[in-house]
């Protein structure tokens, strides 16, 4: 799994956004989690709640497997969510009647709150992808990470009227053993990737189908974005990769929990 994006990028625009906002009152202490995985949930996947209104610990291991089993493969769309582009990938993946999980950024979720519950009506599952896609946050501080994702839990969960994030992946695949624990306390399983489309580049959709055909033999959870700039690519990679899946036996499913 090694790092994407463009580092910060786009997002410096929205770091302002985010500075304002407070650590939740769970504050930035040293948390624990159960090294225990949660079965499997429905689309609309929430946390499992324990006595007291808390939330049941899942696993801190980074999730690649899909819990479709060997001939399963998970559709991951980060950085949204996007006015323009996040409503044309939600019309591919109806079309093919696969259920995809969307990594959103707080400060998107937050400019956005429609489109994060429509993503949520539509079956789809929720991760938390920080509050401002910092790629350099596990070299900061342990308050910082946990501002990162603790807020970006708030906001997603405002923003989609109540249902949680029940997925963490780290900006750039910048974990730290901290934040898997933190975010594994949270009910947010650690989420990795084993394919990515390159469709940060915009190497053109022929590129990216190529790319996905060839390295799915690494394993079933592939990345896209759905923000950051102009999708139209991954739309169309996205509309010709789907079929391509489903002629060659694979089922589209969620990341394991």
């Amino acid at each position: 799994m090694a790092r994407h994006g463009g580092g910060r990028g786009w997002y410096g625009k929205v770091l302002g956004a985010a500075l304002g906002v407070t650590l939740l009152a769970t504050g930035a202490s040293v948390w624990t989690a159960q090294a225990g995985a949660e079965g499997g949930s429905s689309p609309k996947a929430t946390a499992s709640a324990t006595p007291g209104g808390g939330v049941k610990p899942v696993a801190v291991t980074i999730a690649h497997a899909s819990d479709e089993g060997a001939r399963g493969v998970n559709i991951t769309i980060d950085d949204g969510p996007d006015p323009v582009w996040t409503p044309p990938m939600l019309d591919v993946l109806r079309e093919h009647g696969v259920k995809a999980t969307f990594c959103m950024v707080g400060t998107q979720a937050r400019a956005h709150p429609g489109l994060v519950k429509k993503v949520v009506a539509a079956g789809h599952r929720l991760c938390n992808h920080s509050v401002s896609h910092d790629t350099t946050m596990d070299r900061k501080s342990q308050a910082y990470q946990a501002q990162q994702i603790l807020d970006a839990e708030r906001m997603i969960i405002e923003a989609s009227g109540g249902v949680r994030p029940v997925y963490y992946r780290a900006p750039g695949g910048a974990f730290t053993p901290y934040s898997r624990k933190l975010a594994a306390s949270r009910g947010m399983r650690p989420l990795g990737w084993n394919v990515d489309s390159k469709d940060f580049e915009r190497p053109g959709a022929d590129a990216m189908v190529a790319t996905v055909e060839r390295e799915l033999p690494n394993g079933p959870t592939i990345l896209f974005h759905d923000a950051g700039g102009d999708r139209s690519q991954t739309v169309e990679a996205l509309r010709r990769i789907l079929p391509w899946l489903k002629e060659r036996g694979y089922s589209c499913g969620f990341p394991v929990r």
